[in-house]
């Protein structure tokens, strides 16, 4: 998963250049609901679905459709580099929320030692500089990062228990229905380049259809405050994709903050020993 969303943020970047962000929305969950609703009601995945339609449409909303189309807007503005060191904040937010609502998985001092320490390391991988960024997308980066807090929550109280790739299929396809008439509006005029062909299909059959049944997976082992510590590695991806890809400088600072990030995600994700019961 560390990779597998690594890689949005380079892909995203590259897609917006020529297409409205409602438009590679529409596209990147149309696509991938062409791949998993006939096989999801192949299996007769979705009609378990009709008894919760209303935490369907309120995940389908706060995990998809809302922060994609935000994500997509705010790297009109912001570097890839840059998104993904503030969507570190996701575990962070995930636990408030789990600590303000009572819930028993709550994090321990170490937990939240190795949440700062991610924090910490990630923004040695990518750098901060605040001073040319744009104030708007500030704000819809901080709503994203709310949103993919609350997905995953959202997913294991009210939808536990369902089949997980006739939820994956449902959202899918409710997103591209419900933004298919703001792309209608601002499809281009000319077909895209081939690197934006390549980032809509990337997107769209690695970065989602295949993504969310590996993340219901890793849900379903460790949780959902756990499973969204995985955001503090992408923008470790991303920044070797960087160098790879697009030979960027590999600094000191990256390679301190790398293992940071790794040492983070140790404390982070790490389980509290049990007690032992009196004989």
């Amino acid at each position: 998963m560390c990779v597998i969303w690594g890689i949005p943020y380079l892909m995203i970047r590259v897609a917006v250049r020529e297409l409205a962000p409602v438009t590679l929305v529409f596209l990147r969950t149309g696509l991938a609901a062409l791949l998993l609703v006939p096989l999801a009601a192949r299996r007769d995945e979705l009609r378990p679905l009709l008894a919760r339609w209303r935490p369907l449409l309120a995940y389908t909303a706060i995990e998809v459709a809302l922060p994609w189309v935000l994500l997509s807007r705010a790297e009109t503005k912001l570097t890839s580099s840059l998104t993904g060191l503030l969507l570190a904040a996701v575990p962070l937010v995930g636990a408030l929320v789990v600590t303000v609502s009572g819930d028993r998985e709550r994090l321990g001092g170490r937990r939240w030692i190795g949440l700062a320490v991610g924090i910490g390391g990630v923004a040695a991988i990518v750098g901060l500089d605040l001073g040319h960024v744009n104030a708007v997308a500030l704000l819809e980066m901080a709503l994203v990062a709310v949103c993919y807090a609350l997905g995953p929550i959202i997913l294991a109280r009210h939808l536990n228990g369902l089949p997980p790739l006739g939820v994956v299929a449902a959202s899918f396809a409710l997103s591209a229905l419900a933004y298919a008439p703001l792309a209608a509006a601002k499809w281009p005029s000319s077909w895209p380049s081939a690197h934006v062909v390549e980032s809509v299909v990337g997107l769209a059959v690695v970065c989602s259809a295949l993504a969310f049944v590996v993340f219901f997976a890793l849900i379903a082992e460790v949780g959902p405050v756990r499973a969204t510590v995985i955001t503090y590695v992408n923008p470790a991806v991303a920044a070797v994709l960087g160098v790879a890809l697009l030979s960027e400088q590999l600094t000191g600072g990256m390679l301190l903050g790398f293992a940071l990030v790794l040492a983070g995600c140790f404390l982070a994700t790490g389980r509290s020993p049990e007690p032992v019961p009196e004989p």
